[in-house]
């Protein structure tokens, strides 16, 4: 090339993705929501009783695969970040210690405070009065039968075998085990605690990446949920008991309002920076009415939101059994429902009574669809109430699940940060997603400069 050639001209920039490329995964999950209400109130169950044909409802499978495939993350993703988080930063067992007793007085008191939202806003719009009641208990005896004691849940917190805990994804024993192996190892010394991990790290890393990869089913799976609520529960439904559904959506939102805000406030928490994190696995949670689906996002999202992996990997599945703000509202307007509906006046003093119930009774168990309904039973067959409002509740119960379900993520989030501001590490540590982006934007760079080098005629 002669002195006088121009110099090669600099690569073109970037064209941006134009069309339906642009789109991020919290817009195709909405779109995903739309179509599957549309399909779902198009094409309901009850028609294809009466007329035979396609029903949404049979779209189920697709849900059913988003879900297990979810399910598969939890035990490794939750083993291989809380024992990297406790074994793995040096921390020794008076920071974890702290740390649980920090999260305990703290979900104590947003659960507490969301009970007196939920026993404000009942008694206050009466949605029960008025309600006819059905003579029979029907499905609802069935959640009776399993309502937990004291020393059960306490037993069951405790697993008896790994592998047993691991193959029926139970959170909070898988969390209980991995504390403990996390308190040995870091007791280890030399080779055989370096090995270790190194292993969990690198599992870590895997998972994560795991994680985009069922991501990306998620629209699929989540418009198919969506379209089986509402294939099998129907518009009509929603409608007889709109006042329930409504008082519950009202409620939560003052919850959200007049607690959680103000407690991102009083820890100094980015409110926009916290709503842009959370809202797509904000999204999962309401869509599936599942928290174990959303975990492993909301992991993702608060890690990246500043908050440490150890505190994340602690805080979040332990307030899936234990902060469980959104299910302990619902059951407080749920049993006074229950008493409504039944024309049965309910002292002030009784709902006192039955709210502490509720409190210590809800601990410890796993935030799936429908373990409210056990909960509530044990409380109705308590307090003399009949179990036969369930029956009613049944009816739009997997439309208020959505909606409880996606508080507690939200909640359990909050949850996160503010333990990290709490332990005063909120911001200190890069994320994990921002490690990775620094160091492949740092070879990028490196490998791009041999070519820019010569472009420009350096020699």
């Amino acid at each position: 090339m002669s002195a006088s050639a121009p110099a090669a001209a600099p690569p073109a920039p970037a064209v941006p993705p134009k069309g339906l490329r642009r789109l991020s995964l919290t817009q195709w999950i909405l779109i995903s929501l739309v179509i599957g209400i549309i399909v779902g109130a198009l094409f309901p169950e009850s028609e294809r009783a009466a007329h035979g044909g396609f029903a949404a409802s049979d779209l189920r499978i697709l849900a059913t695969i988003f879900l297990r495939l979810i399910k598969t993350l939890i035990v490794p993703l939750l083993l291989s970040t809380l024992v990297i988080g406790i074994a793995g930063h040096g921390d020794d067992m008076k920071k974890v210690g702290r740390l649980a007793l920090r999260s305990i007085i703290y979900f104590e008191v947003v659960t507490t405070l969301a009970l007196a939202v939920g026993l404000l806003a009942v008694n206050i719009v009466k949605p029960g009065v008025g309600v006819s009641l059905p003579p029979e208990a029907g499905e609802a005896a069935e959640f009776a039968t399993r309502v937990p004691t004291v020393s059960s849940v306490l037993e069951h917190t405790v697993p008896q075998s790994f592998f047993e805990a691991a193959a029926q994804n139970e959170v909070l024993q898988i969390v209980v085990f991995a504390l403990l192996f996390a308190v040995a190892l870091a007791k280890v010394e030399g080779r055989p605690k370096a090995v270790m991990l190194d292993f969990m790290d690198a599992l870590s890393h895997v998972m994560f990446k795991f994680v985009g990869l069922v991501m990306a089913y998620a629209p699929i799976g989540i418009g198919a949920a969506i379209a089986v609520t509402v294939s099998r529960s129907g518009l009509g439904v929603l409608l007889s008991l709109a006042k329930l559904v409504g008082t519950l959506y009202g409620a939560l939102i003052v919850f959200i309002l007049f607690v959680l805000v103000p407690v991102a406030l009083l820890f100094r928490i980015p409110l926009r920076g916290f709503v842009q994190r959370v809202k797509e696995p904000a999204l999962i949670a309401f869509s599936t009415a599942s928290s174990e689906a959303a975990l492993p996002r909301a992991m993702q999202a608060m890690e990246a939101f500043g908050v440490p992996r150890r505190i994340v990997a602690f805080v979040m599945p332990t307030g899936y059994s234990f902060n469980l703000d959104g299910s302990t509202l619902y059951l407080a307007l749920a049993s006074v429902f229950a008493a409504q509906a039944a024309g049965i006046d309910m002292p002030i003093g009784t709902q006192l009574l039955m709210m502490l119930t509720l409190m210590l009774t809800s601990k410890g168990v796993a935030a799936v669809p429908r373990a409210s309904l056990v909960i509530l039973s044990g409380a109705l067959s308590q307090f003399g109430l009949p179990l036969s409002a369930i029956a009613v509740i049944l009816g739009v119960d997997a439309l208020m699940d959505m909606a409880r379900t996606s508080v507690n993520l939200i909640g359990n989030c909050l949850a996160t940060a503010v333990m990290a501001r709490w332990e005063g590490v909120f911001g200190e540590q890069p994320s994990l997603a921002a490690e990775r982006d620094a160091e492949l934007a740092a070879q990028e760079h490196l490998a791009d400069q041999p070519r820019i080098a010569s472009a420009q005629g350096t020699p």
